[in-house]
Order: structure tokens, then sequence, then C-alpha cells
């Protein structure tokens, strides 16, 4: 027994009613009827005159009631162009979270989705989010950790970015369709998407794994539809189509819209077109010759649809091409969307209804594109309705046009539920400044919210249908961040060090608000922390308490009337791992500190090295005596006080040097330190002789001298 279906094609222009026969999944065309809008009551597939179009699908359900029957029930299709697609990205923390789950990647996928929507809604002002469906979406990429990945399951890292291209029906193109029916008191059997059913009758499920785009060419829009992978993953809409082909017929031979419009068909059959001014005059031209005359416009529509293919379609070209509707005749089309998209020409075609399968037609239904959507909504109806269903989110009753399989996710999405509600708030984080940079340390991330349906735990992706009861518990808050010093300060500065044979360890100072602290202090929020790292050799001494060593490892000077004289073989030697260095040098983890103890000069040691003289000493023969002259030639001032010869100089001392006696040694000097005496009581005269040669007392002598007094006269003894 076959049943009938009565289906509509509302279009810019005009309205198309169909009557399908079914039987045994076989479709029959019984009647088509079509008429152009007396006004313009279409706008980019939303109805701005309800009354206008109410009319127009009155007179044709009278007209076809007469052939087949009272008419109650009908289905039609939301336009494609109405469609609104939106691309958008959405990046989450998921530091020290447990590894990504299924349901963990579906509830970032309805974030991003959230994000699209809002997104289309930032320049519409009094616009609620419940007033858009959506009707799809598709997942661009993943990143982790800003690297592309083929899926978040079972990963870890620090940052999850997805993007998403999502597509949404306007709520209110489907209320003006209801009204319209309403007033030409017919049901709406089921709703679909033009573009939808193009692709169900033209692309079997089992071709839907190949990336197909459909053009829906019409009067005043080309729509668009990408398949890929199975489902349609993006659609789009330009506003150009048939009608831009008609006003370049129109400006350039002066016609009338309708006129030029005539013209236009005529170049699907004819090899010459009947043209009739707007002065009256009739002319033939030769195809080929209106042909060149709309030439640029043929290119214009090819290359805006070409480009919209491209950005839909991630900037590369499909597959294949499919092309409906009454602008896909417009001539050389095809050509010029091949040389657009860079395809061959046999991946461009025209698909009239000839290429819906198990389907046939009236004689006198002639086989065009422009028929293949209204055959597609009715055949769409039929093998998959689209229901209005009704449930509850939260006792919320939330209402959705079965567009597609439903899920949990779309109800979210109709209800309004924010994905920040799918999961418990975080826990209160830290912020704290280390050593002049804001670091911020976050608190526990929230458990995810339980989902019921229908009492019975559920998923984002669980399918969902009429009657349906949803409800979302919310998940446990996260615990604020608990941290202290330790956590946030690199282990690689504290150090083992060794310092002549003596182990330390050595922990950096710390101090939080500019007070001394621990590593185990915990921390709280806008605490400005302060890190001194132990670096060099020096710095570890003082921080070990060895102060004193640092004294050994200076350079030894000592300061000579105002300027500083260096003697660094004075200076105690530093070695690290057994190599010399200064104190400036850094330390590292694991070093061994060594040093050479100092010996601190003597007086005579600094003289001798600046070739200074303290004493003079000579030996001579005095009276066959061996006498030793001394005498104080310089004496050496240490930080103001006379030291001995043998006295040690400390590091940095100040030196001063007094000149005391410079003058020569002469003979009468001998006396000062020989026992001999001079005779008491003597007689005659005495010869002073020095190396046997005739001297006086003030003659100068040197060591080694051979000093003699002889008497002329024997002395009388006392």
């Amino acid at each position: 027994m076959s049943s009938k279906l009565f289906a509509l094609d509302i279009g810019t222009r005009s309205v198309v009613g169909i009557i399908l026969e079914e039987q045994n999944d076989h479709f029959h065309v019984a009647d088509i009827l079509i008429k152009e809008h007396k006004e313009r009551a279409m706008v980019d597939g939303q109805i701005h005159n309800v009354l206008y179009v109410a009319e127009l699908i009155n007179e044709i359900k009278a007209e076809l009631e007469v052939k087949h029957g009272p008419l109650t029930k009908v289905s039609v299709a939301a336009a494609g162009r109405a469609l609104k697609t939106e691309q958008a990205s959405i990046t989450v923390n998921i530091k020290n979270r447990p590894i990504f789950s299924e349901e963990d990647i579906n509830r970032l996928e309805l974030q991003a989705v959230q994000q699209a929507q809002q997104q289309l809604l930032q320049h519409k002002e009094d616009v609620k989010t419940s007033h858009y469906y959506c009707v799809g979406y598709s997942v661009l990429y993943y990143r982790l950790d800003n690297e592309e990945i083929g899926s978040l399951l079972d990963q870890q890292g620090d940052e999850a970015t997805i993007e998403v291209i999502a597509t949404f029906l306007p709520r209110v193109v489907v209320e003006s369709l209801l009204a319209a029916l309403k007033r030409a008191n017919l049901e709406m059997e089921a709703l679909t998407l033009e573009p939808i059913a193009a692709i169900n009758v033209l692309i079997p499920s089992t071709m839907r794994r190949l990336n197909v785009a459909l053009v829906d060419i019409g009067a005043g829009t080309s729509d668009i539809a990408i398949t890929d992978k199975g489902t349609i993953v993006a659609y789009g809409m330009v506003p150009t189509a048939g009608d831009e082909i008609t006003e370049a017929l129109s400006d350039h031979y002066l016609l009338d819209f309708p006129v030029a419009e005539v013209a236009k068909r005529q170049m699907h059959t004819a090899d010459e077109i009947l043209i009739q001014d707007i002065l009256g005059f009739d002319q033939y031209f030769p195809r080929d010759e209106v042909l060149q005359a709309i030439s640029s416009a043929i290119e214009g529509l090819a290359h805006a649809i070409g480009k919209e293919i491209l950005r839909l379609n991630n900037n590369k070209a499909p597959k294949a091409v499919m092309l409906v509707g009454g602008g896909s005749l417009t001539p050389n089309l095809t050509t010029e969307l091949c040389k657009v998209l860079s395809l061959p020409a046999n991946r461009v075609a025209v698909r009239g209804i000839d290429a819906i399968q198990n389907l046939t037609k009236e004689d006198s239904i002639p086989v065009t594109p422009e028929l293949v959507t209204p055959i597609g909504i009715a055949i769409a109806a039929k093998r998959t309705p689209v229901q209005y269903m009704s449930l509850t989110v939260n006792e919320q009753v939330v209402r959705l046009f079965e567009l597609k399989e439903m899920t949990i996710s779309d109800a979210f999405l109709a209800a309004n539920i924010r994905a920040k509600q799918l999961y418990g708030k975080p826990g209160h984080g830290l912020s704290v400044t280390v050593n002049g940079q804001d670091i911020f340390i976050p608190g526990e991330h929230g458990q995810p919210a339980r989902i019921l349906l229908n009492g019975e735990e559920a998923s984002t992706k669980s399918l969902i249908k009429n009657g349906d009861k949803i409800e979302l518990i919310e998940g446990k808050d996260g615990a604020a961040a608990i941290v202290n010093v330790r956590d946030i300060v690199d282990d690689a500065l504290v150090k083992t060090v060794s310092i002549q044979g003596t182990m330390y360890i050595i922990e950096p100072k710390i101090y939080i608000n500019k007070e001394t602290a621990s590593f185990d202090q915990m921390l709280n929020d806008r605490d400005v922390i302060t890190v001194e790292t132990i670096a060099t050799a020096e710095e570890i001494f003082k921080h070990t308490n060895n102060t004193a060593l640092l004294h050994k490892f200076r350079s030894y000077f000592v300061q000579i009337d105002g300027k500083p004289l260096y003697l660094p073989e004075f200076s105690a030697e530093l070695f690290i791992n057994g190599k010399p260095c200064k104190i400036q040098y850094p330390v590292h983890n694991g070093d061994v500190l060594t040093f050479s103890e100092s010996t601190l000069p003597t007086v005579q040691t600094l003289a001798n090295h600046l070739n200074l003289l303290l004493e003079d000493r000579i030996t001579v023969t005095f009276q066959e005596e061996q006498v030793e002259l001394v005498k104080v030639v310089r004496e050496i001032q240490v930080n103001g006080a006379v030291m001995q010869p043998t006295a040690l100089v400390e590091n940095g001392a100040t030196i001063q040097v007094n000149e005391k006696d410079s003058s020569p040694w002469i003979f009468q000097d001998v006396f000062r330190f020989s026992k001999w005496q001079l005779p008491t009581q003597m007689k005659g005269s005495f010869t002073i002789l020095r190396n046997g040669t005739p001297a006086a007392f003030d003659a100068e002598i040197f060591g080694g001298d051979t000093l003699e007094i002889k008497f002329t006269e024997q002395p009388i003894m006392s």
C-alpha cells in the first residue's frame, strides 16, 4: 500500500509544493507545483512576511488538493542560508589533573561549542543563547601543550586546547515556518535542513566518509554543505546566486528583470536567444555572444562559491563538488568552479533528480536540479523525520528539534547550562611574588558533576528522547592551594659542599615579607618571597660561619707611603676540587673546598723584599782583635709603632720607613765597639794605621780593614 507525502520548499523567489508517493522504499513523484512570491516575502531563508508566504502556501495546497485530496500535514526544511557557522577554540589548564577520559573530552567539546555560540551572539544585543539551535559541530583539532595531537584520550600535560566548527539554526526561522503553516491550516509533520535533505538523497551514507561539497544554487543565495568522515562537517552560504546572472543580462541588454530571467532560461536549451529590450525591440542573439556578455558574472559566482568551499573545508579542495538548484544550470559554471578549486573537470557536476536512487516521476515533471531539494525534503520526512522533543534539565522544561541524534550535550546547550557547571569549582589559588616575579599556584581541580538520565548515570554523549529527565548534580569543589617555600624553590639551589674536610648543607636564605623564614614555612596569598642564593665561595664561608677564613684569602698587601704593595706569596691559597681559584668563583653541589695556610712576613722579610737595609754591620781587626760594628740605618714603623726586624706584619698594615744613620763608618767609631782603651800614662806619639797606611781618626773605614794605633815610645805602666 502506498502513502502520500506532501512537502514544501520555501525559497527566496518561489515556493515548490510536491506530492510524493512511497511504496516499499520506492518513491514516485506524483505532482509538483511551483509558484513565485508576489513580493519579497523571504530574506536569507527567513520568512519576513508570514501573511504573504502563508497565502502562497494556501494556493499551492488548494491546487494540489484538487488532484490528491485533503492535505493536512506537510514536511518543510529550514534554508541552509539561515544557518550560522562559527569557529571557536577553548584552552584549559590540566596540570595535576587525572588523565583525560572520554567524558572529559566530551565536556571540553561542549565548552568549545558554547564558546562558538557566544561568539555568534557577541555582536547581537538582547539575544539569548537559547534562541539558537546547535545543529551540528565537528572537531578541527586537539592540542596538548601547543602540539597538535590525534586524541586527548588518556593524555596528561599542562594545557589542552580544542577547536570546533559549529553550526546553529536561529530559532526565529523555525518559529516563522510554524506560523506560516498554521495560517495555511497545515501541521508540520517533519522538519529538516535543506542541505541535509539534498545530501540524504544524493550522497548515500556509505559515501559520506568522502570529502564532498554539495552546493544548492538558488535565486538569491548559494547554500553549501561539506561531508567528510561519515557526517556533515560544515554548512555555509554566499549571497551570490542565479539573480547575479539575471542582473548581468538585464544590465547588458537593457531588459526588465522578468524578461532577463526568461532569456537566462532559454540559454539552457536554445542556440539563439530572443530578447525584447525595454524599448520593445525584439532581437535574436547567438547563445555564445550572450554567454560572452555575462562571462564575468559567471566567473564571479564561481569565485564566491569556490572561496567559501575552501574556507569551510580548512582551505583545501574537496574530492568532488555536486551542484543542485536552478542556478546550477548556469552555463560554464562547472568549468569556472574547477578552475577556482583546481579540480579536474570530472570532479564538479550538476546533479538532477535522475541521480536520486529508487525514484520515478510523472512524465510531465522535468528532470531538473532545482527539484532535488524539494524531493529530498519529502524523502527525509519519511526516512529521517525531525521530531520536536520536550524534556527537563534540572526540572527546567527544554524543547528541542531533533535535527540529528540528540544527546545530553544538546539539552545542556538548549538549557543554557554553562560548561563550568560540569565541574566543581577549582580551589582557591595563591598569588605570590618570588624575587620580583609573580607566580600563581592553582588550587585543586574540582570533581566532575554527575549526570543522571532518568535516574541512571550518564555522559554528555548519552542519547536522549522525548520525555527524558536529566539531572546535573554539582561536582565537589577542589581544595585550596597549600604550599610551603620548599614547594616553589628549585632543589638545585640547595647544595652540599666540603670545607677542609667538614661537610656542610648550604640552603639559600629565605625572606617572606622581609622576615627571615625557613623552607618549611607555609605560604599565604600575596606573600612576597625573596630567595638569596649562596653561590660563591665567599658567600659559603660567610654562611657557614667561617668568616675568619676569608681574611686569609685576601691578597696580602701593606700600605707604604699611602700606596698598596701586594705580596701574593704571603696569602693563603683556595682550591675547589684541587684547582686554584678565587673567593668570587661559583661553588656547585658536591664541590670540595681546601686551602693552604699562609705565613706572615717579618719586618726584616719585608725590608729584604723592598731592598731596604735596616742595620749596617762591618767587622774589622783592631789592635789584633776582631771587632763588629753595628748601627741602625732605618727604623720601621708598623701602624705607627716601631717594630723589631723579627716582628710579624699583619695583612693590610701601614708601613713607615724612618731614615736613622746613613753616614759612612770612620776610624773613631771602632772605639764604641772595642774594649781597648788608650793608656792613661803615655809618653811620645802614636800613629794611626789603616791597613798599614797612616790614617786619621775621621778616615772612612770598611769591613775587613785592619786598624792599628802604634806608639813610638813605650808607655809608662801604672
